[in-house]
Formats: structure tokens, sequence, C-alpha cells
């Protein structure tokens, strides 16, 4: 078999790539979570004390955090399903981010006063509920991006993954900030991490998977 022949058989199913676009990518996550926030209000999920909670530094201190590591985490994902870009750096930034975030929100509390003070304070029957809407509400946005990571060609399969989760994560997390009763800069540390770690744990293991990646 010629040279000639063999690069004609291997191309002959081939079909033309369109040249990706991040921007366009970007807005159509963005549209999907906006989607979802809009949805949550209409259905009168938000706090009924909402405007009350707009004067607690800790609700300010939740958007800003959640915000900012959805939308940093985000953008390093879409530009993590290029295969010439390698999403190592960029996490590593982001990791420290969530620790300052972290540290920040617990400094507003103070130290806690002992084990039955900090039991009281968790309400882990609350604590576990929230945990649980915060999963449910980053499925949107973790499906959208997986479905947008199987159109690309990302060759890193453990940190693509962690950042479409974190960014899924963070998200859900901003979304329920309206919906949380609770300003205990403690309880949302802890169970807020808790309701995160999970999406991005099952991020990690399921959608290398199930992606054609």
């Amino acid at each position: 078999m010629s040279f000639d022949s063999l690069i004609d058989r291997l191309t002959d199913d081939l079909t033309p790539v369109r040249r990706r676009r991040p921007w366009v990518d970007m807005l159509t996550v963005a549209a999907i979570a906006l989607a979802e926030l809009a949805l949550l209000f209409a259905l009168g999920f938000a706090h009924i004390s909402l405007h009350r909670m707009m004067t607690e530094p800790t609700l300010w201190w939740r958007l800003a955090s959640l915000g900012l590591i959805s939308l940093l985490s985000g953008a390093l994902a879409i530009r993590s399903f290029d295969p010439a870009y390698s999403p190592k750096g960029g996490l590593r930034w982001l990791a420290l981010i969530v620790v300052i975030c972290l540290t920040f929100g617990l400094l507003m509390g103070g130290l806690p006063g002992g084990l039955a003070s900090i039991a009281v304070r968790l309400d882990w029957t609350s604590g576990v509920e929230c945990a649980y809407k915060m999963a449910l509400l980053s499925v949107p946005p973790l499906i959208g991006l997986a479905l947008l990571g199987r159109r690309g060609a990302p060759t890193d399969l453990r940190r693509t993954p962690l950042l479409i989760g974190l960014a899924a994560a963070a998200w859900g997390a901003f979304a329920f900030v309206f919906a949380c009763p609770f300003t205990d800069p403690l309880y949302i540390a802890v169970w807020y991490s808790v309701g995160c770690g999970i999406v991005v744990v099952l991020a990690r293991l399921i959608l290398p998977r199930i992606a054609r990646w």
C-alpha cells in the first residue's frame, strides 16, 4: 500500500471542525446560569427576608467570593478545552483564591467557643440539606460545561473535570445564597465547602468516564 493511499484511507471519514470561540462558550454557560437564577426567583425560592439580609456583610462575602471563583474556574475550564492550553498554573492560583476567601469569612465570624458551640453553630441537619440543594443547583452549569468540553479537545483529563466541577459548584452555591437563611460564617464556610466539594469530586470521577475527551 502506498503512503498516499494510506493517508486517503485515514482521512476519508474526516469532516471539517468548526473553529472554537471561547467567548461563545462563556456566553452559553452564562446564559444557562442566569436562566437558572431567574427561575429560582420566579418560583419564589428566594429567602423572604432577602432585603434585610442585604445589609449583612456575610451575604456580600459569599456573593463576591463565589462569583469570583465561579467566573475564574469557568474561564479556565473553557480555556482548557483547547488542547494547547494547560490549566495547571491557573488551578494553583485558583486554589489560593479559595483559601483566601474561606479564611476571610472565618475571620469575620471570630473563633468558636468550644466543641459545644461549634456543634450548635454548624447545625448539621440544616447543613446537610443546604449542601444537597447546592449540589442540585450545580447540575445545569455542570451539564453545560461538560457538553462544551465534548466539543473541544482537552488533554488534561484530571484538571479539566476539576475546573468544570468547581465552576458549577461555585455557581450552585452562589445561586443558593439568595435562598439560604443562615449568616454564620462558620456554618457557611463548612457546609458550602461540603456542598461544593461533593460536586467537584463527582465531576472529577464521572466526567472522564462519560466524555469523549
